[in-house]
């Protein structure tokens, strides 16, 4: 047991409940820790393991302060408050013991410079800005993707390989899709639910929204989730002095880099170090602002062409709202200034599944194109919409069972003989087919068939699908430690000295070790023996008398000190 618990138990218990839980929040303390007094608290906190995940927390400069109070210099800064906070160091300023022993022998940390960046040059904020619209892009790009089928995470967080080989297919650079990914939680875009990464109901305005308002919402996103060691008030510091904000913890180094890579992308720096007109006054706290950012990006369209080979052109970068709508009903082929899109049977029946019909797309491309809807076009959307719907999927009220009708009774016989579905034990039923899996299951099922499937509910009114939900954006709740600083308070006796001799005799018996024992003679004198304790129970100590070699049975009322003595 640590002797240097018993005076940090008792500091700990004439803290505030607030600042207990500012302290267990921010080492990390478990809500559900199973700490039964101050004492067992204690203990944990100057646990080697856990001082070293606390000091790894630590800036350059609270490091630097902690290595000057190690070595007996008094420092009245502001970091000593916030390690005193942390439970580091002790009223007086000086670390406690475990504290000191871990850190002593350290180097003293480098101090960045922290010099204010040069404002970029014409052609460096040029090629900044044209990143940022691209990365923008990319995760416009991403999400749409996961709204339709959320992608599988490792365990670290990046994406799978697999993942990544069908992103390539679809024209995402592979090499920037982490980055992208993070950026896109930051902002609360995505989250990931059991390793998959699913879009957020958050998302869905900023599809639609400008891509000025998309950029302010991704680096607002950027600079709220950055760490403290380069936060400062509602900015962060120059990003050359990143990879020195927090020296003691062995993974910054990567964590940095990535940050900085983050910044890059977002344009919040140049390719030659320096910082674009858009950058400094967010650095600063202020109000992200992307006015400047905006007048080097291209002008949006909201026009296109649409031409009798079922494909679309772009003259320009199509406004947000209408890009995300229009790749509904078709694919995207080429992404640039000048995007190009392909109409096809799948695309329209897509743009069917999930809410639009023959009317609506049509009306749609109507006011978007600049050349009318050419006739092969406007065939496709009519035939597809037909067809459509030919395969209504619904639940027998009087079954449960799910029910797949059709007009085309052919459909209905393909679908019998269909060896891919197969797993859903599809049986004949008057005219229809039937079987006990869930109605969605089977709707999804035969749209990944190609099916011209429909939901439809008792009434037979359509229902759209909706196969992934979308996610709230709630950020993780911080750990609640009410209960466990109640039940700290509840074992809070009056006897100070009594709890904390009771903690020394029960681990002196359980290391069998040698205590040093004064023990209150009923004259008033006092006795100092040394016993080998073996036994502790019914208020009474047991041991070997080392000196006389004789059992001795102590009542713990008697004991007026104990300590262990070492081997």
């Amino acid at each position: 047991m640590s002797t240097h618990a018993r005076p940090l138990a008792e500091w700990l218990a004439a803290a505030s409940d607030a600042d207990l839980a500012a302290l267990f929040a921010a080492r990390g303390v478990r809500a559900d820790a199973t700490w039964q007094d101050f004492f067992d608290s204690a203990e944990a906190l100057l646990d080697a393991a856990s001082v070293t995940k606390a000091v790894q927390t630590l800036t350059g400069a609270e490091a630097s302060a902690l290595l000057r109070a190690a070595s007996g210099a008094v420092d009245d800064g502001p970091e000593r408050a916030t390690l005193t906070a942390l439970g580091l160091l002790r009223p007086d300023g000086a670390p406690w013991p475990p504290v000191a022993a871990i850190v002593t022998g350290r180097p003293l940390p480098e101090q960045a410079d922290e010099l204010t960046p040069a404002e970029s040059g014409d052609v460096a904020a040029a090629h900044a800005a044209e990143r940022a619209f691209t990365t923008v892009s990319a995760i416009a790009d991403l999400l749409l993707l996961a709204r339709e089928r959320p992608f599988s995470l490792l365990a670290g967080g990046n994406i799978s390989a697999g993942e990544k080989r069908q992103l390539v297919e679809a024209g995402m650079p592979t090499d920037s899709v982490d980055p992208l990914i993070a950026i896109a939680l930051a902002a609360r875009l995505a989250v990931v639910e059991e390793r998959r990464l699913r879009t957020t109901t958050r998302a869905e305005d900023w599809l639609r929204a400008s891509v000025a308002e998309r950029w302010r919402v991704l680096v607002t996103g950027f600079r709220d989730a950055l760490p403290r060691g380069v936060r400062r008030g509602a900015g962060w510091t120059p990003v050359d002095s990143w990879p020195l904000a927090h020296p003691w913890d062995p993974a910054w180094a990567d964590r940095s880099s990535a940050l900085m890579e983050h910044a890059r992308l977002l344009g919040l720096t140049a390719d030659d170090d320096t910082e674009p007109a858009w950058s400094g006054p967010v650095r600063r706290g202020e109000a992200v602002d992307a006015t400047a950012l905006t007048e080097l990006l291209p002008v949006e369209v909201d026009r296109i062409f649409l031409q009798n080979d079922l494909t679309a052109i772009a003259p320009g970068p199509l406004a947000p709202a209408l890009d995300v709508r229009l790749r509904t009903v078709a694919a995207r082929e080429s992404a640039a200034q000048a995007s190009s899109y392909r109409f096809t049977s799948e695309s329209i029946a897509h743009g069917l599944v999930v809410g639009e019909t023959e009317t609506s797309i049509l009306d749609f491309l109507e006011t978007l194109s600049l050349t009318g809807i050419p006739q092969p076009l406007r065939y496709l959307v009519s035939q597809t919409a037909q067809r459509h719907g030919l395969v209504r999927v619904s639940t027998d009220a009087e079954t449960g069972r799910t029910r797949i009708e059709s007009a085309d009774h052919h459909l209905i016989e393909a679908l019998a003989v269909d060896q891919g579905l197969r797993p859903l034990a599809l049986a004949k039923h008057v005219g229809s087919l039937s079987t006990r899996v869930g109605r969605d299951t089977v709707y999804w099922a035969l749209t990944d068939a190609r099916y011209p499937a429909t939901l439809v509910d008792e009434d037979g009114a359509v229902i759209t699908g909706d196969r992934h939900p979308l996610a709230e954006p709630a950020p993780a709740p911080p750990p609640d430690h009410t209960r466990l600083i109640t039940a700290l308070r509840a074992h809070q006796g009056p006897d100070a000295d009594a709890a904390w001799l009771d903690r020394e005799l029960e681990a002196a018996v359980r290391a069998r070790a040698v205590l040093r024992v004064t023990v209150g003679m009923p004259d008033g004198s006092t006795r100092e023996l040394l016993l080998e304790a073996t036994g502790l129970g019914g208020g009474r100590l047991r041991g070997r008398d080392r000196a006389a070699d004789v059992e001795r049975t102590l009542p713990v009322s008697s004991i007026r000190a104990a300590s262990i003595v070492a081997p």
